[in-house]
């Protein structure tokens, strides 16, 4: 294998997109990682159960690299560029995540708290997301339901459903109540979900005091879950709040991101030219772009080969 290139090193260790070119600009890969240092270097060690990108190694004359706010949002952007367009050495097209929402159905008769196929909700229900991967979004769900027992709330309970509420500390609490709470952690409210997770985290450590273990796996599944749905991520969102093109560049690379109808749709970089570094953007994409401008830019001055 040749040497490991100098551009491994100037990557952080935080979750991201990736992406290797050859010496003619042709883009060979895009992979995603949860600490991108680490996941692109091993590309130039032993491949192992990978040997088969050993010749595409060897043709890798530049790494790009996509900085995400968290693994769920690079997931997102690694899907939503397999989706557009699949590179030679690309194997699955978008991923392997199966896209989910989660619907709340406040209604006093028949509260629910769910997964949905699509974000098209009933008059009156609401739906987040959607999020990537059906088991972790299952998980956040349990989690949900645990700590705040909407289904189980409704006047037309069951004596089972009753004692299954109060059990789990909603027997006295209104639907009302309890929509207004899961919303707030599914809105990503900081207090509610710091106030969530350590809930969840306080149930674990019980269970596992009293040495019930399986149930502090299943906790701990479903604390990571919640992570996973409420982490930050920007790269897709519902489609109604349109199309966006953001830009930043430094050190004369410019980093352009094109959102189409809520989801990141391409990813392009190219030298320019600029009296001096800065961003176009709305509120909020400001410190993504500037990171992930920096990064290019360094990343361009190293090439591999």
């Amino acid at each position: 294998m040749p040497a490991r290139p100098d551009a491994v090193a100037v990557l952080p260790a935080a979750p991201g997109v990736y992406r290797f070119r050859d010496d003619g600009g042709r883009v060979l890969y895009v992979g995603r990682a949860g600490q991108l240092r680490s996941r692109v270097s091993s590309y130039w060690g032993e491949l192992r159960d990978r040997r088969h990108l050993r010749r595409m190694v060897v043709r890798v004359a530049r790494i790009e690299a996509l900085v995400c706010d968290s693994p769920h949002e690079a997931a997102w952007a690694e899907r939503n560029l397999l989706e557009r367009s699949m590179p030679p050495w690309n194997r699955i097209v978008g991923g392997l995540e199966v896209p989910v929402s989660i619907r709340l159905d406040p209604f006093p008769e028949a509260p629910r708290l769910g997964l949905a196929p699509a974000s098209d909700p009933a008059p009156g229900a609401r739906c987040f997301g959607p999020y990537l991967g059906a088991r972790k979004v299952k998980l956040a769900v349990s989690g949900l339901n645990r700590l705040y027992p909407i289904a189980h709330a409704g006047p037309t309970r069951s004596a089972g459903a009753r004692e299954l509420a109060r059990l789990r500390g909603g027997q006295d609490r209104p639907v009302a109540h309890l929509a207004r709470a899961v919303e707030s952690v599914l809105d990503r409210e900081p207090t509610a979900v710091a106030d969530a997770l350590a809930a969840l985290a306080a149930r674990r450590d019980a269970a596992a005091e009293a040495q019930a273990y399986e149930a502090a796996a299943r906790l701990q599944e479903e604390i990571e879950a919640l992570e996973w749905v409420v982490a930050p991520q920007r790269v897709t969102v519902p489609a109604e709040e349109g199309d966006r093109t953001v830009t930043a560049w430094a050190d004369d690379v410019v980093v352009r991101l094109r959102i189409r109808d809520g989801r990141l749709r391409a990813w392009e970089q190219e030298t320019c030219t600029r009296s001096r570094p800065g961003s176009r953007a709305p509120d909020g994409w400001a410190p993504f772009l500037r990171r992930n401008a920096d990064l290019a830019a360094r990343l361009a001055a190293l090439p591999v080969i």
